[in-house]
């Protein structure tokens, strides 16, 4: 069939030319009130986001990304692998409901990401079998609904698929347990022109490894470089995306395209995790993307980790895990930071619009002691159900006193709920003030709600007290 060459419309042109190494972000969902869709996609366009990764096909998000121009990743979630895996029918249906009806009304959907890290040694090969097979079923499905050359398949994998013996990227394979099935996807995505994606994290490298050389994790070089060859690796995010590089290579897919899927730094949670490492780390990073890595230079394919925090996340990682948002949960930018990489003193730019519940706080009463026997399980009940993340020893509300610890967790549980008036008693040891608890010298804040999208799924509060799991970190504030 012969190609015929038109000329592309200004807009669209650019866009093959800047996307490539323009910036994405990872947008989740897991959080207890969620900015509108619309509103979020409008921040998108005012910070110039060009691309953006969903976990998940929800509908509101993807109804508006309709004819925004912004290039998405719609996520297949770990639960769904098995159904995907056994049925080609499923996979034709779930095709044609989150991607062939997105794409006809204008959301311009590159790829449908399969799993979610699915090989993760901590899942102990819960996802090993049903992976491949529902990658399968999606890419021909795909084709079926005839989008196999628009819409391309990929697996988001951690990057603890494939190590290095000696610790040198040029050693680089994937690892022993799952080397066969890893070089059959990879040979499955390199058939049908799809790409190889990535999560990298540094900060998990030094939230892991204590003795992890702090500068290593930046840009800016490091005392500690790896040597390697005739190349010297002064940042993880290199080495990292070299030694999966060599993994290709050395299995016969060195030219496999290789999107880094997520990758940034949290704000909160740890002694790391602040507001001067995360702009360091982000801006760092959006400098570098353009420029590449020893073994593959130009423009890296990275999207941010992530765009806003989600107060829903699990923290068995660690508190960190609801911290690693640009943005603060009202859409708030959290720091300047330059997507273009041009200009370092640019300032992201916050959501417009947003819609906040009244100014109120739930505290502990003044008159209520520390020796109060009820406090130590009205805290953990708090914090159990809402989130305290926040507190804990180097963290943004690490310098509190002890009823500043109590306030916090009473007034994250109250704000969680809507302030319903129920939700500050705690057997009658808190009360509701209009006075800010935060102090203007202290980086801890008091946060309040958001109004509740009215577009996310009704959520009930309870009030029963019965049995409450004890947190014994919590004693440390008491």
């Amino acid at each position: 069939m012969a190609v015929r060459y038109e000329a592309l419309p200004v807009l669209s042109f650019l866009c093959l030319v800047m996307c490539a190494s323009a910036i994405g972000v990872n947008w989740g969902i897991q959080a207890s009130h969620l900015l509108p869709p619309s509103t979020v996609v409008q921040m998108l366009k005012d910070n110039g986001i060009q691309k953006v990764k969903l976990f998940e096909a929800d509908d509101g998000i993807l109804e508006a990304l309709k004819k925004s121009g912004i290039q998405v990743i719609v996520g297949i979630p770990n639960e769904l692998l098995n159904g995907l895996a056994g049925s080609e029918k499923t996979a034709e249906n779930w095709v044609s409901k989150n991607v062939s009806k997105y794409v006809n009304d204008g959301v311009d959907v590159r790829y449908v990401a399969v799993g979610n890290e699915p090989f993760l040694q901590t899942y102990n090969g819960s996802y090993l079998n049903i992976t491949y097979p529902a990658l399968q079923n999606v890419q021909a499905a795909l084709i079926k609904a005839g989008l196999g050359n628009q819409v391309k398949v990929t697996i988001p994998l951690n990057a603890d698929v494939y190590a290095s013996a000696s610790g040198k990227p040029s050693d680089g394979d994937f690892r022993s347990d799952i080397h066969g099935l890893m070089v059959q996807i990879v040979s499955f995505l390199n058939d049908n022109n799809a790409p190889f994606t990535v999560n990298i994290y540094p900060f998990i490298s030094l939230y892991n490894d204590p003795n992890f050389p702090l500068d290593y994790a930046f840009f800016q070089g490091s005392a500690s470089p790896v040597v390697d060859g005739s190349i010297t690796y002064t940042n993880v995010l290199d080495a990292n995306h070299d030694t999966l590089l060599s993994a290709l290579r050395k299995n016969g897919f060195g030219n496999l395209s290789i999107i880094v899927g997520e990758i940034g730094w949290p704000t909160d949670g740890d002694m790391n995790a602040n507001i001067q490492y995360a702009r360091q780390f982000n801006q760092g990073l959006v400098n570098h993307v353009s420029s590449g890595t020893p073994l593959r230079p130009g423009p890296l394919d990275a999207y941010l980790f992530s765009l806003i925090d989600e107060d829903l996340k699990s923290i068995l990682p660690g508190n960190f895990e609801r911290h690693w948002g640009v943005f603060y949960y009202d859409g708030t930018p959290k720091y300047q930071l330059s997507l273009s990489g041009t200009n370092t003193s640019a300032s992201l730019v916050g959501a417009k619009g947003v819609k906040y519940l009244d100014r109120k706080w739930c505290v502990l009463k003044p008159s209520v002691g520390l020796d109060n026997q009820n406090i130590a399980a009205s805290v953990s009940y708090a914090c159990t159900n809402a989130d305290c993340s926040s507190l804990g020893y180097k963290t943004s509300c690490g310098d509190l006193d002890a009823k500043g610890n109590i306030s916090y967790a009473f007034n994250s549980y109250y704000q969680k709920n809507d302030q319903d008036q129920r939700a500050c008693d705690f057997n009658n040891l808190a009360t509701v003030t209009t006075e800010n608890p935060s102090n203007s010298s202290s980086s801890c804040r008091f946060n309040i709600m958001i109004e509740e999208n009215l577009a996310t799924s009704l959520r009930s509060i309870r009030y029963s007290w019965g049995w409450v799991a004890f947190i014994p970190v919590l004693m440390i504030f008491l």
